[in-house]
């Protein structure tokens, strides 16, 4: 395991980033979710606003179905242990099963409270004011706030027509590139990009450029994973989440695979004991062999059902094949937020490019079947203020701010 041998403080000023990330807050998925909704998108954390205890909560990609049965046997008979810390290693058995199940050895994964933290941790590792950071444009907003801590340069990439990320345009560039981020699913539009697409980023990429490949939501969909390119050293890491099909936003596990040297870069930020209730909660949901298809299943029915309504309607919104996606409700994001909470509705936010669409989360079916009353009566209502036209225009390659 690796071990830091200098102090954490020490290690940060030694690499002159420690003003930056003595005030980091690692933010989530919830946070930005929650951010938007109370009318403070901008804030470094969310405030989180009082919600009804009937409200329908479709706004974080969120998955209400919760930890499996097995998951939560395994989290109370963990209780009994809790005032130890992890003398049975529960976070190696965890490695292990992982590692059993892909090819993988020990050294290869790391353990962290959700895939946050190695997200923000890898910007911090391989971006500075001299590397910059590559994404997607609309994708999951963290790195890009992360890239302000270190005044990295952001180059933002528009999706194809298709949704997919333009991996040329992102391997395009005369500036040197400290990592190029790819959700795949991608979030907030639940699309995918190509294995044979991700694969060709890797051998075309900028030379020194680290991958980081969020697959936070790959079990919700029928995705290729690019684990298996690992184990190949490729300038790889490869995120993983709990909190989305395996439902344990709440209990915080996550994993970051790649090559030690790679993994090791990101430990200098910090890597804590887990609990043990998560730990051992995310290895017993690994070895329930039914619990992907079956999971997988249920949410794909409740979407193409939800899919099929807003097609006879008219509704246009992004061919996700994960627990979200975008529609275009025809006037600023924003209000139809508003309107929707007036209604206990509470969905996900709007992303700057897209003004005129915004992110909902598949829910339960009784969840489903709120939000097309709530929605469909909103939409029948004239907009207070007209629809924007949306950006598609590409984004230079400069600083954010």
């Amino acid at each position: 395991m690796y071990t830091n041998s200098i102090s954490r403080r020490g290690f940060l000023k030694s690499i002159g980033v420690g003003g930056a990330i003595s005030g980091l807050s690692i933010l989530t998925e919830k946070d930005f979710a929650w951010a938007q909704i109370s009318n403070e998108p901008d804030t470094a954390e969310s405030k989180m606003p009082r919600v009804p205890n009937d409200a329908v909560l479709i706004n974080a990609n969120e998955n209400p179905m919760g930890p499996s049965r097995a998951a939560r046997i395994a989290i109370a008979d963990m209780a009994d242990k809790g005032g130890r810390y992890d003398l049975d290693g529960e976070t190696a058995q965890l490695t292990q099963v992982f590692c059993d199940q892909n090819g993988l050895k020990p050294d290869y994964v790391s353990v962290y409270a959700g895939s946050s933290e190695p997200l923000h941790f890898s910007v911090l590792a391989f971006c500075s004011p001299t590397r910059g950071y590559v994404c997607a444009e609309p994708t999951y907003e963290a790195g890009t706030r992360a890239a302000k801590l270190v005044d990295a340069p952001v180059r933002l990439v528009r999706l194809r027509d298709d949704y997919s990320h333009d991996v040329k345009a992102m391997a395009s560039t005369d500036v040197r590139v400290g990592m190029i981020y790819v959700c795949n699913p991608n979030n907030p539009t639940g699309t995918l990009t190509s294995y044979k697409d991700i694969i060709w980023l890797l051998d075309n990429k900028p030379k020194g450029a680290v991958v980081v490949v969020d697959e936070a939501y790959i079990q919700l969909s029928d995705a290729v994973t690019v684990i298996g390119k690992v184990t190949e050293d490729k300038e790889l890491i490869v995120l993983r989440s709990f909190s989305k099909l395996y439902g344990m936003a709440g209990i915080r596990c996550g994993l970051a695979i790649g090559r030690p040297d790679l993994l090791a870069k990101l430990a200098a930020y910090g890597i804590n004991s887990m609990p043990i209730t998560a730990s051992a909660a995310a290895r017993v949901s690994l070895q329930d062999m039914n619990i992907v298809p079956r999971r997988r299943r249920i949410i794909a029915d409740i979407r193409n059902n939800l899919f099929e309504w807003m097609q006879s309607n008219g509704y246009k919104f992004t061919p996700s094949t994960t627990n979200c996606f975008m529609v275009d409700v025809k006037r600023p994001g924003q209000e139809m937020i508003l309107a929707m909470q007036q209604k206990n509705i509470y969905i996900g936010r709007v992303w700057p490019i897209w003004p005129n669409y915004v992110r909902v989360t598949i829910g339960s079916t009784n969840d489903m079947e709120s939000f097309k009353t709530a929605f469909h009566e909103v939409m029948q209502t004239k907009p207070k203020v007209m629809g924007i036209a949306d950006n598609m225009a590409h984004k230079p390659f400069s600083q954010t701010g």
